[in-house]
């Protein structure tokens, strides 16, 4: 089994460049289908969900080439809308390409999708929203069948403003030939990329940054060349990083603005960050318990970014509160936390944390991305040597995650 094998105690210090953003990257992977014509991506991260996209949109026919951080798509010979169960169930973003190909062909045959077990994340949302346009939506067996109908204009409201509902509606709302709006869409940096791409290959869309979304769609659709945005949770798991170790880091290729929350609540704490165009400085000497940190939906504390403040918090003079608002299961990095001498109570959505001392070294499993990063922070603060395994969930979102580390002077190593 693949592992990290980490020796704590060393404060990270060094640059590092944020690779393109995983959350960005796969829903304008998907996008790419819905036009006959090519599309090229730069600054696209070499992990395994991206791998994964690939797969999927070979797999439907689409011709990928991926060239480091470049990836050219053309999926003028797709011929199916059928995504096989077996990449559905390998990540939680296959669900993205249900708007697309629908987008394209009309219809679309899916199963529940994989990813990170972080609570319940039905896709109720994403169905009433394809309904109200005049898709036709019908579970056969463990299989999802939609398709169009008599497709029209409608508002949708969403209850919560959904970042995967927001983005699957957009991409189906590019086959109505009347105006959708989408009332209480996701703010999230994410869907503002995907939106910029779609417009560039000609969508009819306004509203990004805020809760409003108008998509006039029926149109043909050319292709694009494209940057993704940087990655503000790779950003973020970062300056956590500095944070724990109580080091200094410099990141390169950030957008500043995409993680104001956590910055604003790192400043809290006692760290020194500074920023300009396109980099942010930290440094960390001392550490002091911050809070409440309460999670929700952009431009709120992400949570995303929970799990590797909590392992920060986990050292920090005082105590911290943290109420996770997004997801129903985001704590299960805490008894991994506990087994290298945290103090934290952690029931139903809330957590406490009182910052001890020190952190020693254990053996853990990562249970999800983010939860595993969190792991891997603890123990580069900890005393002794630590083992996290099941590292394969960190190489879905994080591109060279150790050796990035590494550069920073953390003493971590890959085991097969």
């Amino acid at each position: 089994m693949r592992a990290y094998h980490i020796s704590g105690g060393v404060p990270l210090c060094g640059e590092v460049c944020v690779s393109g953003a995983k959350n960005a990257v796969l829903p304008i992977l998907a996008a790419a289908l819905v036009s006959s014509k090519p599309s090229v991506l730069y600054h696209c991260p070499d992990i395994s969900d991206v791998t994964n996209a690939v797969s999927i949109m070979k797999s439907l026919g689409c011709e990928v080439e991926r060239n480091k951080d470049r990836i050219y798509i053309d999926a003028s010979d797709i011929r199916s809308s059928d995504i096989s169960p077996f990449f559905m169930e390998k990540m939680r973003a296959a669900i993205i390409f249900l708007g697309a190909l629908l987008a394209r062909f009309g219809e679309a045959k899916i199963s529940q999708p994989g990813g990170c077990k972080l609570g319940e994340r039905p896709i109720d949302l994403h169905l009433m929203g394809l309904r109200l346009m005049g898709y036709r939506c019908e579970y056969q067996g463990e299989r999802l069948y939609c398709c169009a109908e008599k497709l029209r204009g409608c508002t949708i409201a969403l209850p919560f403003p959904s970042v995967g509902a927001t983005e699957n509606l957009i991409l189906a709302a590019l086959r109505c030939p009347e105006e959708v709006v989408i009332c209480n869409a996701a703010k999230e940096p994410e869907i503002c990329d995907l939106i910029l791409y779609l417009r560039k290959c000609g969508a009819h869309i306004c509203g990004e940054n805020t809760s409003v979304l108008r998509i006039c769609g029926g149109r043909t659709l050319l292709g694009a060349e494209y940057t993704v945005m940087p990655d503000r949770m790779e950003a973020a798991t970062f300056l956590c990083a500095a944070a724990t170790t109580r080091g200094s880091l410099c990141l390169k290729n950030v957008c500043p603005e995409h993680t104001c929350a956590v910055n604003r609540m790192l400043c809290n704490a006692g760290c020194k960050i500074r920023q300009g165009d396109g980099r942010m400085e930290i440094c960390c000497d001392t550490l002091n318990a911050v809070g409440p940190i309460r999670t929700a939906p952009y431009d709120a504390f992400p949570t995303d970014a929970q799990a590797p403040m909590m392992a920060a918090m986990a050292t920090a003079r005082g105590v911290s509160v943290f109420e996770e608002n997004v997801f129903s299961d985001r704590y299960r990095h805490v008894p991994a936390l506990l087994q290298m001498g945290a103090k934290i109570r952690a029931t139903g959505r809330c957590a406490i944390v009182e910052g001890v001392d020190r952190l020693h070294g254990a053996g853990v499993a990562a249970t999800d991305l983010r939860g595993g990063a969190a792991m891997v922070l603890a123990a580069l603060c900890a005393e002794g040597e630590s083992v996290v395994s099941n590292i394969f969930h960190m190489e879905r979102g994080y591109e060279c995650f150790a050796k990035k580390l590494s550069a920073c002077g953390a003493k971590i190593r890959i085991t097969e």
